[in-house]
């Protein structure tokens, strides 16, 4: 019997492995621009077009590669990174497996330029799904430069899976930003589609951060700094209130490399305790220097996960650390409060004794008395006399009006009422009298029984279709404001709300200006407050991070879900009983009042039969 156990081919193994290493543009992006750092580049320039899938070029200025290093870096498991198993424990370099450079050209068209300084001429290399087409001496400046072209043309089932441009674009800036936050010192550049996206000069780690993030984010950042034997802290952490929806400003560096830690993010976390509102995500920059042999970063293939040797000290150090520069810059509750000097006693009366009160009684008085009669009660100084009963007590109702009241020249209306939270347009229609337990569920008795509704979704589902019906036919409402407001964004954020501009404005807002580095806003829906508007955007942002839907209808149905879900009234919040009917009123003349438009249902029915049921037993 033959063997049927075979060795794979070299270009079948390396799509394998690409499957690995690769699995989208940014992932290209990664890699090169780590190998980028790693070549002691002072300078790199990051070109892209259609967000990765037509071209990734990295050009540096690092070391370049002589001719022998240039064709064997495309080789499997060829590296300059590492010689020995145990300089897995000591690694100063991004890169060590020597499998990107060979799955990349497993998949993709590969234009290599590379030249070193002491050298003349450099090399151009051609490399079309593993196969080199050509190999020639060029002039070039000193560095590489490296361009994939046509990213998965052989895997058509890969590049089908695939997100869109925007998706994958998104997923290129994260890379980006991860790197060139690890290193200010080096010069990066960012291009797309021939457009400058990014233009980053050395500099500090904090001028880095605000050049990134918009220059406002400047006052949100709380410097911290720790350093022992096990770990060297520093880096920044953002302000209470400056806390956003989402997590898209957290970030873990572990000796110059971006990490994801579930544990650390935990501690972080607990270092917030009491300072943030419920879902709120804390602004976080931090930077970890340990001992290179105390940790592991070798048990994930995109090396975002490292294992430590010591991880509850590092937890208790990194907690404590943001602990205390929190209180120094006054940003978490204190006891020792400033003095009031208002309360300060009087010199006049430090040395002076208290006066008691004296209480002097006519022993005379008599209550049931037809004569009028006085007391006169005297204390500390003072007396009060007991004004006289008037005999035509209708006299002092004369003169005054149902809806004003005049005394000394002044005037005083009656207050009304002039707005409620709910719409009060519509009839009633479930019933005349609810009743709101727990300030949670609304109950009102019917025909058959009683209903309960869940206010908060019932909420969620009334304000759902009228933000889809307004953006289907376009005929929202707005109000204006006054003073436009104003908010700062990072630019992955400003690029979303950019291309969801026309969908908004379909909703009631108005935008004055829109643009890199700020948003104004001149008028908002009319069922938005101007507090709620911060909220709203934080979310919607927060929902479309992982991508904005393609059609008009999907992108309309998930913001018409997200600004529900904002600005729907919250569980505790206390309904009047016309806000209460108001509301359920409005939920039955919604198309699906049933569930809330996240498939939760909204109401349950309670008959009189089951009632009944649970007394009879």
């Amino acid at each position: 019997m033959s063997s049927i156990i075979q060795l794979l081919p070299d270009h079948v193994a390396n799509q394998i492995a690409a499957g690995e290493v690769v699995q989208r543009p940014a992932s290209v992006v990664k890699e090169l621009l780590e190998n980028a750092v790693d070549a002691k580049a002072t300078d790199i320039k990051l070109i892209i077009k259609d967000a990765g899938k037509a071209l990734v070029q990295v050009i540096d200025n690092g070391l370049g590669m002589s001719v022998t290093d240039a064709r064997l870096c495309f080789e499997r498991h060829a590296t300059s990174k590492i010689r020995q198993a145990e300089d897995l424990f000591s690694l100063h370099t991004k890169g060590f497996r020597g499998e990107a450079l060979a799955s990349i050209a497993a998949i993709a068209h590969v234009e290599m330029k590379t030249k070193q300084d002491q050298e003349e001429l450099g090399n151009h290399i051609i490399i079309e799904g593993s196969k080199f087409v050509s190999q020639d001496p060029a002039v070039l400046p000193k560095g590489t430069s490296f361009a994939v072209k046509n990213l998965f043309y052989n895997i058509p089932a890969r590049r089908n899976f695939l997100k869109s441009e925007t998706v994958e674009f998104r997923h290129v800036v994260d890379e980006f930003q991860r790197v060139a936050l690890a290193h200010p010192n080096i010069y990066f550049t960012m291009y797309h589609n021939g457009g400058e996206m990014f233009n980053l000069p050395n500099s500090n780690l904090r001028q880095r951060i605000v050049t990134i993030f918009s220059g406002k984010t400047n006052e949100k950042l709380v410097p911290i700094q720790e350093e022992t034997e096990i770990v060297t802290i520093q880096g920044f952490v953002g302000k209470p209130e400056f806390a956003k929806k989402n997590r898209s400003e957290q970030f873990f560096f572990v000796n110059d490399r971006f990490i994801k830690s579930g544990y650390l993010h935990h501690a972080v976390m607990n270092a917030y305790e009491g300072l943030l509102p419920n879902g709120a995500q804390p602004s976080y920059f931090i930077y970890l220097n340990v001992p290179p042999n105390t940790i592991d970063i070798n048990i994930h293939p995109t090396k975002t996960e490292i294992k430590f040797d010591d991880e509850q000290a590092l937890y208790a150090i990194l907690r404590s650390a943001i602990k205390h520069s929190l209180g120094q810059f006054n940003v978490a509750p204190a006891l020792d409060f400033d003095r009031d000097p208002n309360l300060d006693t009087p010199y006049d009366y430090q040395n002076k004794n208290a006066e008691y009160p004296k209480v002097q009684v006519d022993r005379s008085y008599n209550p049931f008395s037809d004569e009028k009669q006085s007391a006169s009660f005297s204390g500390g100084g003072s007396s009060y006399k007991k004004a006289e009963t008037s005999q035509s007590w209708e006299s002092l109702y004369v003169g005054l009006k149902q809806d004003t009241l005049e005394v000394e020249n002044y005037t005083f209306e009656n207050e009304e009422v002039t707005a409620s939270f709910f719409d009060e347009k519509e009839e009633e229609q479930v019933a005349k009298h609810t009743y709101q337990i727990q300030k949670k569920y609304i109950v009102s008795p019917i025909k058959s029984g009683m209903v309960i509704i869940n206010q908060h979704r019932a909420h969620q589902r009334v304000l759902y279709e009228q933000f889809l019906t307004n953006m289907t036919v376009n005929q929202a409402s707005s109000q204006q404001l006054l003073f436009p407001l104003q908010f700062h964004f990072s630019a992955n954020e400003m690029q979303i709300i950019t291309e969801l501009q026309p969908a908004l404005e379909n909703t009631g807002f108005v935008f004055e200006t829109l643009n890199e580095e700020y948003l104004q806003i001149s008028g908002i829906p009319t069922n938005t407050s101007e507090s709620e508007v911060a909220m709203v955007l934080e979310q919607l942002i927060s929902d479309l991070q992982d991508g904005i839907p393609d059609s008009s209808f999907s992108q309309n149905d998930t913001i018409a879900k997200s600004m529900a879900k904002s600005l729907a009234v919250k569980t505790g919040a206390y309904l009047t009983e016309k806000e209460q009917e108001n509301l359920a009123n409005n939920l039955f003349a919604c198309k699906d009042p049933n569930v809330s438009p996240f498939q939760k249902p909204t109401f349950i029915t309670m008959r009189v039969e089951d009632i009944d049921k649970r007394f009879s037993l």
